[in-house]
């Protein structure tokens, strides 16, 4: 494989599709000794989006803060 004039080259099909590399997959580059290394980027959880979600259903059950509930199941 050559790296093109603009830096860039292709992954072999059998490797993205073992990996799941798509086109809007995040990919970083690192170095471990004296070899680069190619990763698929983690994606972050976004937590924001599950704040609350919960609320109703412990409120169902009689609860008013997951704090509560945990407690009652530690038995304290």
């Amino acid at each position: 494989m050559k790296i093109g004039e603009r830096g860039q080259v292709t992954i072999p099909k059998g490797i993205r599709e073992r990996f799941g590399l798509g086109p809007d997959t995040e990919v970083e580059f690192q170095i471990q000794n004296s070899s680069i290394v190619l990763r698929k980027k983690p994606r972050k959880l976004d937590l924001k989006k599950w704040k609350g979600k919960a609320r109703a259903s412990f409120a169902e059950l009689g609860y008013s803060t997951v704090d509560r509930f945990i407690e009652d199941i530690r038995g304290r």
